[in-house]
């Protein structure tokens, strides 16, 4: 059985002799038109010869091809072999400053621009600088005592998750597919660590790997999380259902497509209406084998909690005081999401604020997820375009757009409105959903640019608020008008539901929505056109 430890090891030597190779190819290149004028030369690093990094010019260039020669040297002796881990800080062995200044060169860039329209090589920059990082943490990294060991696998965990968070991992030879080929290794490594390699010394050290467990002569359990505990499923509040949204049970993809061509019911022509099916997610491995309602099954797919997510905090993206930050899985769970937990009490969370991951693609960024669930069929039927505002229309997706909503009760995603078609699937826990038509568009108040964000798709109107379910119902002053607005508001049309698990709503394209978590609720949404 081939040893995680080593195979990391050699995929961390092969990056950084395959950085320092490139970078130089490019230098040389780049030099060789310099001889024609200096204007030929940086049209060839700004031109590239097929490299993501060519656009970030010279000085960057050439930075990071230094600390891919200096830590290629550190990987090998002067015969030319490998050098095993010398067990030292970072710090002692290279300094960790310059890779930390080309994080920080790359990272700047991202503001500039809205992320669709980011230059890739900032992006390639800032990953194959991370991946430098966890090469050098790597080396470093002493398998001797777990506090210690484990102060620097967090360091290198959090170095290739800002990657994928932050970068989206670009570059084609390393990348996405390099890091999640890492974090397997690593995870491999960790464990074999922890059950077994209490004698290693060091990353470059064999752990002796695991023997395969016999399974000929002994039964597999079915389901191994069966005993372990559920998040729990308390709701503090549960809305009234006064409009329902019409239930059907999963339907045929005929059935589906002559929903969305037909007429609504109340014989308005402008599109589908909103639609909730079950049934469709009985058999996904998220709400059976692999449950995504038991913490302790999270926790084993994000290596131990130790992997990192973006978080929203505070009770809506509109709010006051509402911000963003990046933690550890672990912490999300046992802080925001159910701190009630005996096990794992919250101790970072003093001011009880609430913590959303939200619209993230999740499963991008972490597969062993993704492997829960499958994409609908009726991602892939052919839906109508806008019903009212056809310039809403945006190019046809390849593919179906994933995201996860995970958090706890009390959750809101204000009133908004999305470009494209949505099947939101509730996997655990429960959720409110209230939808106002594509035609109610003018009534909605929609923001404006606000901060230099757009934020047009937004609704200036508080549901939560207006219904009096937060606050007192009078403190919604966005509006700037007097109580026969609201009145008039509240007149206005709607349909609602509260999505079960295992329920799918179907959300056509243009209609406003308002979504409230009433217990702790993981949900996917699947966006197609």
């Amino acid at each position: 059985m081939a040893d995680p430890l080593e195979e990391l090891k050699a995929r961390c030597l092969s990056a950084v002799d395959d950085i320092q190779h490139e970078c130089a190819a490019l230098l040389q290149d780049g030099a060789k038109m310099g001889s024609l004028g200096d204007d030929a030369g940086t049209a060839l690093l700004h031109l590239g010869r097929g490299m993501g990094l060519s656009g970030c010019g010279e000085p960057l260039v050439q930075l990071l091809q230094r600390q891919a020669s200096r830590l290629r040297s550190l990987y090998r002796d002067e015969h030319g072999g490998e050098r095993e881990s010398t067990g030292c800080s970072p710090e002692e062995i290279l300094p960790l400053k310059r890779l930390e200044d080309i994080l920080s060169a790359s990272y700047s860039k991202f503001y500039a621009y809205l992320f669709k329209d980011l230059p890739v090589c900032w992006r390639q920059l800032y990953t194959d600088a991370s991946i430098l990082k966890f090469a050098l943490l790597f080396l470093s990294w002493s398998l001797t005592s777990t506090s210690t060991s484990e102060a620097t696998l967090d360091g290198m965990v959090k170095t290739l998750d800002l990657a994928l968070i932050l970068a989206g991992a670009a570059g084609e030879q390393r990348g996405r597919r390099w890091i999640d080929k890492a974090f397997a290794l690593l995870e491999d490594a960790w464990r074999t660590f922890k059950m077994d390699g209490s004698n290693a010394t060091g990353a470059g050290q064999h752990l002796r790997p695991q023997k395969r467990r016999r399974v000929l002569d002994e039964q597999p359990r079915i389901d191994p999380w069966q005993d372990t505990p559920s998040f729990s499923i308390t709701e503090a509040f549960t809305p009234p259902i006064r409009c329902p949204i019409r239930r059907t049970h999963a339907v045929s993809l005929e059935a589906f497509q002559a929903h969305m061509n037909a007429p609504r019911e109340d014989g308005s022509q402008r599109g589908p209406a909103p639609l909730v099916i079950s049934g469709l997610t009985d058999d996904w491995p998220a709400r059976t084998t692999r449950p995504w309602n038991k913490p302790a099954y999270l926790l084993s797919r994000t290596f131990d909690g130790k992997r990192l997510v973006p978080v929203e905090i505070g009770r809506s993206y509109v709010d006051d005081g509402w911000g963003q930050k990046i933690i550890s899985f672990g912490d999300f769970l046992h802080d925001y999401i159910d701190p009630s937990d005996s096990t794992q009490a919250a101790t970072s969370n003093p001011q009880n604020k609430t913590g959303y991951l939200a619209q993230h693609q999740l499963f991008t960024q972490l597969p062993c997820l993704r492997d829960d669930i499958l994409i609908p069929d009726y991602c892939y039927t052919a839906p109508p375009g806008h019903p009212t505002d056809p310039s809403q229309d945006q190019p046809e997706l390849d593919t179906p757009q994933l995201n996860a909503w995970f958090g706890p009760g009390g959750t809101i995603t204000p009133l908004h409105t999305d470009p494209y078609h949505n099947l939101l699937v509730q996997v655990v826990g429960r959720k409110y959903v209230r939808l106002y038509a594509p035609e109610e568009t003018g009534r909605m108040q929609a923001r404006g640019k606000e901060g230099g964000v757009e934020m047009g798709n937004t609704s200036e109107i508080d549901v939560g608020v207006l219904e009096g379910w937060d606050g007192n119902g009078e403190d919604d002053d966005s509006d700037g008008n007097d109580d026969n607005w609201r009145e008039g508001f509240r007149q206005l049309p709607y349909v609602e539901c509260i999505l079960e698990p295992g329920d799918t709503l179907y959300m056509p394209i243009g209609w406003w929505h308002y979504v409230r978590g009433l217990s702790v609720s993981f949900s996917v949404s699947f966006w197609w056109n």
